[in-house]
């Protein structure tokens, strides 16, 4: 974001020293919470912390949330990836492979598997590379070597992703090159047809198929904003011409809202019309904030569109796939300006997404 560029670029292990400067913003006692809860922020009130648990029917929800964490398995801290009701109860270790980093993983529109990446090797020979696998955690499968940020196609017989940058290792996400889309079925790798694309990362599709959304750090000749492009075609829409402002974006599956980050504080969500030739966001409002001693960052909408999960801790975590975020935690929003801790432990938990029910099963909005 624009605001705290300089926070996307440092490597894991980089915040220990400066830990000092990122006092605890929040009591938690039980189910309360002491401490401010709200700050005027451009004339409207958001509430800058994390609301008793019981204001949010977490059990309620229906969905599971997969994310990544860094922690101890079989004695060695690594990257996991787990999975957990809404509520945080049932935390399942997906991976347990403390000789390997898992992370940024994305469920598929059916919820029947997970895209992610890893990071192997070790020093000059660490390597990121773009996996998917089952949702329990099986039948792993390699998609490319060097390249990062995966997102589903809506039919989720697809996987984009994009290179990396260079050769040597980097946590920067926005060290990308070309985007690709690789066919599960045949297993080829297609370039997009825009071969000027570098420097994005969050990207995701939209469940019309016809547009990507991503954020763009550098590149283009863009700074920092947020990009619509073409699927299918090489057209690049700037949305900060509607006021969106920020960076990683989610659309929901209806395709009809779009929700990111505007600034290292503030989660911001608005109505996207994808059926024009141009896209269009209106009705831009600002739905979660925090104190400015910490961030709220990685959002995604539940499937039924009536919740988001999002990723929240002190300000001297590293927000980037890779870099050690020291008590941050995912939470749950109705949207309503109420949010809620999901977990609690503190375990460098970031990058939360909604795992959908599965087919079988009908929607809570059916």
């Amino acid at each position: 974001m624009k605001v705290s560029r300089a926070a996307e670029v440092r490597p894991a292990g980089i915040y220990t020293g400066i830990l000092f400067f990122c006092l605890p913003a929040l009591v938690v006692v039980g189910d309360a919470v002491s401490g401010p809860v709200s700050q005027r922020q451009g004339g409207a009130a958001l509430r800058r912390l994390p609301s008793r648990r019981s204001e949010l029917k977490l059990k309620e929800i229906p969905y599971r949330i997969v994310y990544e964490t860094y922690r101890k398995t079989d004695g060695r801290e690594n990257w996991e990836l787990y999975i957990m009701n809404a509520d945080g109860s049932n935390p399942i270790n997906l991976t347990n492979t403390p000789e390997l980093d898992e992370m940024y993983p994305h469920a598929s529109p059916d919820g029947s598997r997970i895209c992610f990446v890893i990071d192997e090797g070790r020093g000059r020979r660490k390597v990121r590379s773009v996996y998917y696998m089952n949702i329990d955690g099986t039948e792993r499968v390699k998609v490319a070597e060097n390249a990062r940020q995966p997102c589903w196609s809506p039919d989720g017989k697809s996987i984009a992703y994009v290179k990396g940058e260079y050769d040597r290792y980097s946590t920067r996400e926005y060290a990308t090159s070309e985007l690709m889309i690789y066919d599960l079925e045949t297993g080829r790798h297609r370039p997009h047809p825009n071969k000027e694309l570098h420097h994005l990362y969050a990207i995701c599709w939209s469940s019309d198929s016809r547009w990507f959304l991503a954020a763009v750090h550098g590149g283009m000749d863009y700074s920092d904003t947020i990009l619509a492009l073409e699927a299918d075609g090489t057209r690049v829409f700037d949305l900060e011409k509607w006021g969106v402002r920020g960076c990683r974006p989610d659309i929901s599956l209806d395709g009809r809202t779009l929700t990111w980050g505007e600034t290292d504080w503030e989660l911001c969500v608005g109505d996207i019309d994808l059926t024009l030739d141009e896209p269009r966001v209106t009705n831009i409002r600002k739905y979660v904030g925090c104190l400015h001693s910490d961030k709220v960052y990685h959002v995604d909408l539940s499937p039924d569109g009536k919740y988001v999960t999002f990723s929240y801790g002190p300000s001297a975590g590293g927000q980037q796939v890779g870099g050690e975020a020291p008590g941050w935690n995912i939470c749950v929003t109705d949207m309503s300006g109420k949010w809620v801790l999901a977990t609690t432990d503190g375990s460098h938990n970031k990058e939360p997404d909604w795992v959908p029910l599965p087919p079988s099963r009908p929607s809570p909005t059916e």
